[in-house]
C-alpha cells in the first residue's frame, strides 16, 4: 500500500474572515488546514481542489474531506526540494491531465523535472505518469529548483528553475540551471525555441540568467512573466522575453549575504533589467496576473505572495513598466507560497505558516 494511501482527514466549517485592501474588505476562508508544507494548488471544473505537500503528497480535497492520492513520482525532498508545482492542462475537462515539478533523485543528487498524468475519475490516483522534462544533472544541494510550471496559449509548457546554488551555472546554457524551459506537452523540444540546433546549448532553454523563479504567470496577452527570488535584496518581476538573458550573476540590485557586491553591478549590455525589483527582499513566490470577474477593479493587476513579510503584493502593470501599489496582509497571509486565480474569479492562495489554503472573494 501506498505511505500516503490511509490519508483521510475530514474538514470542519471554519468561519470565514474579512481582509483589509485600498479597494475595500474582501473575505477570506480557509478550503484547508492542516496541511504540511503546501506549495502548489490548482482548482478542478468541479470545485474540488488538487494540493501539493513539499514531503511527496499530492493532497484531493472534496466533498469535505482530503484524501491523499495515489500515483504520485518519487521525489528528493530534501531542503527545497520535493513535490512542487501542480497545473492543469487547459483540456483537463476532456483530457484530465495535470502538469507537476517535482525535485527528481538524480544519483547523488537531483533535479527539477517536469511530469504529466492522468487524474482518475473516481478521484483516487494518477495514472500514465510520465516526465515530459528532467533537467541535466546541474547540483547536489537542495537549493533553488525554481519549479513552476505555466502551459502558454499554443500548448507548450514552461518550466522555471533556479540556479541550484551555483551562481555562474546560471550563465552556461550547456545546462539547464538558471533558465525557463519551454517544452512540447508530449516533451519534444518546440523547433521554435530560442537556441535549437546551436552547439552546447540545451535546445530546451527559453531563457536564462535567472536565480531562482518561484512564482510564474501570465497576462491576459499570453506574456509570461516570473517572481525571482534574489540574493540580500533585488528580488525581482521579470518580463520574459524568447532568448533573453536576465544577468545573473553578472548583474543584481542585490548584494551577497556577507554584504559583498554581486557581479559587475546593476547593468550591461545584453541583459534584461528587471520590471521591478524589492529591496529589502520580500521572498516571492507564486506569481498571477489576475483576469476574472468577481474583482473587475483587480483586473490586470499582478499578485506576488511574500514568504518573508507575510504578505500578498498587488502590483499594477503598465506595458512593461510594473509598480508595486498595495501589500494586503493579516493573520491568512503567514509565508504565502503560491497565489492563483479559480474559475469563478475568486483568489486562492497558500499559507506555509498556517499550512492552509484560502479562498478571497468579494
Amino acid at each position: 500500500m501506498p505511505r500516503f494511501a490511509v490519508l483521510v482527514m475530514t474538514l470542519l466549517p471554519v468561519p470565514a474572515l474579512a481582509l483589509e485592501t485600498d479597494r475595500g474588505a474582501v473575505t477570506v476562508t480557509p478550503v484547508v488546514t492542516g496541511l504540511d508544507e503546501p506549495w502548489g494548488v490548482a482548482e478542478l471544473p468541479d470545485g474540488s481542489l488538487l494540493v501539493t505537500e513539499r514531503d511527496g503528497r499530492l493532497v484531493h480535497v472534496s466533498s469535505g474531506q482530503a484524501r491523499a492520492v495515489d500515483g504520485v513520482p518519487r521525489v528528493a525532498a530534501q531542503g527545497q526540494g520535493g513535490l512542487l508545482d501542480i497545473t492543469l492542462a487547459r483540456d483537463f475537462a476532456t483530457s484530465r491531465t495535470v502538469f507537476l515539478t517535482y525535485s527528481k533523485p538524480q544519483g547523488r543528487g537531483s533535479g527539477t523535472a517536469l511530469a504529466a498524468a492522468e487524474f482518475t475519475r473516481d478521484g483516487a490516483g494518477l495514472e500514465n505518469l510520465r516526465d515530459l522534462f528532467e533537467s541535466a544533472r546541474g547540483g547536489s544541494t537542495g537549493r533553488h529548483f525554481g519549479s513552476r510550471v505555466v502551459e502558454a496559449p499554443d500548448g507548450t509548457l514552461y518550466t522555471t528553475i533556479g540556479d541550484r546554488g551555483d551562481r555562474p551555472s546560471a550563465q552556461d546554457r550547456s545546462n539547464h540551471n538558471g533558465a525557463i524551459v519551454r517544452v512540447n506537452r508530449d516533451g519534444t523540444v518546440p523547433a521554435d525555441n530560442p537556441f535549437v540546433g546551436q552547439d552546447g546549448i540545451q535546445p530546451h532553454i527559453w531563457s536564462y540568467g535567472h536565480r531562482n523563479p518561484q512564482g510564474a504567470g501570465l497576462d491576459a496577452r499570453g506574456t509570461l512573466w516570473t517572481a525571482e527570488h534574489g540574493a540580500r535584496g533585488g528580488d525581482e518581476v521579470n518580463r520574459v522575453r524568447k532568448g533573453a538573458n536576465f544577468g545573473w550573476p553578472v548583474i543584481s540590485y542585490g548584494v551577497h549575504y556577507s554584504g559583498a557586491t554581486i557581479g559587475e553591478g546593476t547593468s550591461q549590455d545584453g541583459m534584461e533589467q528587471p520590471a521591478f525589483y524589492w529591496d529589502p527582499s520580500m521572498a516571492p513566490s507564486g506569481l498571477m496576473v489576475y483576469q476574472g470577474d468577481m474583482f473587475p477593479e483587480w483586473r490586470g493587476s499582478m499578485f506576488v505572495g511574500s514568504l518573508k513579510f507575510s504578505y500578498i503584493s498587488r502590483l499594477d502593470v503598465e506595458g512593461s513598466a510594473v509598480r508595486e501599489v498595495e501589500q494586503i496582509e493579516g493573520d491568512e497571509t503567514l509565508r504565502v507560497r503560491d497565489i492563483v486565480e479559480a474559475p469563478d474569479g475568486s483568489i486562492l492562495f497558500i499559507s506555509v505558516g498556517n499550512g492552509t489554503v484560502y479562498r478571497m472573494t468579494r
